[in-house]
């Protein structure tokens, strides 16, 4: 199954453009949306998760018209919003027990097994019995993970997943993501670029509602090979770096910056090549070097980011 969007856009009412001609195709498998906050990913989710109209523009899942068979859609879709409330008093088998029930499974066997698999699936079985109220926030995100899981859906969207997390709960939380997108299309939206670098066969990045790059991590990083350099400046040196290349993006390190440009030869002796990454790629295609941007989709046409700097 795949899902398959074409020419959406939405203008809201004060004048944003949140989306414009939005066209991609996700296959099976973990697909990451890449972009600051504000791109239009949470807009272009709702609309997908069937929230919210589009002005323009078709989205379809396998057979089905997701803009026109909404019940049909969400018969079939797991949605994990950025934020989603809980009963902090009620365990989290008694209300997971109480989803299963909204989602049909109204025998209480066939129910008490499927809340044990998620549970089990999701590592929170032992800690079934403990009130939510409780539950750390990558716990909270693993039982929201639990509950999209109901119904066994074919589609499923997770809007910024790790943001908040600590490095193990992370790190617990992408495990599972993996494991879904084995059988399932996986939608995960983010700003944080290793989540997409660590869990994606394909990615696209969105900016100003527009996809700017849509293609497999891997060639998009290779498109960039001999393209990015890097050296160590002084602080009172970046302005005439930036200046005078193309900067990628900039790092703090042992009280020196480190730059990264984009050029297609070695840009003065000083510099230095680098190996680049799905960060690189990032910064590179956001600050509109088309050089990177259109060798990364052409490369990706066979059959987004942490920006601390």
């Amino acid at each position: 199954m795949q899902l398959a969007i074409r020419g959406v856009s939405k203008t809201y009412s004060n004048g944003t453009h949140a989306l414009r001609n939005v066209t991609l195709d996700i296959p099976r498998g973990m697909f990451g949306l890449l972009g600051p906050n504000g791109a239009g990913k949470s807009t272009l989710m709702r609309t997908i998760a069937t929230l919210q109209e589009p002005d323009a523009g078709t989205i379809t899942l396998g057979d089905i018209d997701v803009l026109r068979e909404k019940d049909r859609v969400r018969r079939t879709l797991g949605y994990l919003p950025q934020e989603f409330g809980v009963y902090p008093n009620i365990t989290a088998e008694r209300l997971l027990q109480h989803f299963a029930v909204l989602e049909g499974f109204v025998e209480a066997a066939a129910r008490r097994q499927v809340v044990e698999a998620l549970l089990k699936q999701t590592n929170l079985w032992d800690v079934r019995r403990e009130r939510l109220g409780g539950y750390s926030g990558g716990m909270r995100q693993r039982f929201g993970v639990a509950v999209a899981l109901l119904g066994n859906p074919s589609l499923i969207i997770v809007d910024e997943p790790t943001a908040g997390l600590d490095p193990a709960e992370r790190v617990r939380f992408l495990n599972l993501l993996s494991e879904i997108g084995e059988n399932s299309v996986v939608i995960l939206s983010t700003h944080i670029v290793d989540d997409v670098a660590e869990l994606c066969r394909r990615m696209a990045i969105i900016d100003k509602g527009e996809i700017l790059l849509d293609a497999e991590p891997f060639a998009a990083i290779d498109a960039l090979r001999g393209r990015v350099w890097a050296r160590l400046v002084a602080k009172q040196e970046l302005p005439d770096v930036e200046r005078h290349h193309r900067v990628i993006c900039t790092k703090l390190l042992a009280g020196r910056t480190l730059v990264h440009v984009h050029a297609d030869a070695r840009p003065a002796p000083e510099f230095e090549p680098v190996e680049p990454d799905l960060e690189d790629v990032y910064f590179s295609v956001m600050a509109g070097y088309d050089g990177a941007r259109a060798s990364s989709i052409s490369a990706a046409s066979d059959p987004a980011i942490d920006p601390l700097s």
